[in-house]
């Protein structure tokens, strides 16, 4: 049975507890059986349907020449009503809001894979360098549309990394994460790592300061598909003007690198 708002609020306490000690929260079978096939078919039939009609800006492809590769896809829940369903007064919501403390304002909605043999490592990186917003009060959903093993590029987390402020990035070659961390790989960072396999339905919950990477996919056959929800917390304030001149620099470096 998949964990439901009641679950959510009646552990309410544990779960912040545990975000705010760690960075990060792991829920397991936050959606089963009957739901997660509902989204699980509903996530094919946006691959087949919507995507086409999506912009290149929010479609990215390890190869664009095949499309094959899709490797991750922006602002899901814009283009279609049953993700939409998923991100706005969702339980999905009100656990962000459990973690924050706090209400929480829907972002961004995300698919992610790593195709076979084509997909590139995740490299470290702290998802508020991205977002542009003070304070960095925000959370990433990150939930497994299938079981990710090891081999796949299962998530990693550098427990207790969001107490210690944001880190120095740079320009990284990955498509879909355009800054990655220059100084990562210090005794406090490889001591502190937890790796995350998971099976189809399990979430985790993170700070946008708890530092995350992922290795490429190195299965032949197998292909690493998850969602993942953005939020902020009320009290955040973003650049605008920051974060829409970073949005439009990004895509016309992937438009002249032939990325979209």
């Amino acid at each position: 049975m998949s964990i439901d708002s009641s679950y959510l609020k009646k552990h309410a306490a544990r779960i912040k507890a545990e975000f705010e000690l760690n960075g990060f929260v792991h829920i397991p079978r936050f959606a089963t059986g009957a739901e997660l096939e509902t989204i699980q078919k509903n996530m094919q039939r946006v691959l087949q349907e919507v995507v086409p009609t999506m912009p290149a800006t929010h479609v990215y492809y390890e190869d664009l020449a095949d499309k094959t590769s899709l490797k991750q896809l922006q602002e899901l829940y814009e283009y279609d009503a049953f993700f939409k369903s998923l991100m706005i007064d969702s339980r999905w919501q009100t656990l962000a809001e459990v973690c924050l403390g706090e209400a929480a304002t829907p972002q961004n909605m995300q698919y992610f894979n790593k195709p076979p043999g084509a997909s590139l490592p995740t490299p470290p990186h702290q998802d508020g360098f991205y977002f542009h917003v003070k304070p960095n009060h925000a959370i990433t959903l990150w939930m497994a549309l299938e079981e990710v093993e090891p081999e796949q590029g299962c998530v990693n987390y550098v427990q207790g990394s969001h107490k210690y402020g944001m880190r120095w990035h740079g320009q990284s070659n990955t498509l879909g994460f355009s800054q990655a961390m220059l100084d990562f790989g210090n005794h406090f960072d490889r001591t502190n790592t937890r790796s995350f396999p998971c099976q189809a339905g399990d979430l985790i919950a993170h700070h946008c300061l708890t530092i995350h990477w992922a290795d490429g996919n190195h299965t032949s056959d197998k292909t690493r598909q998850a969602l993942g929800w953005i939020y902020f917390g009320a009290t955040c304030q973003e650049d605008a003007e920051k974060a829409a001149s970073y949005k439009k620099q990004l895509d016309s470096q992937l438009m002249a690198a032939g990325k979209v």
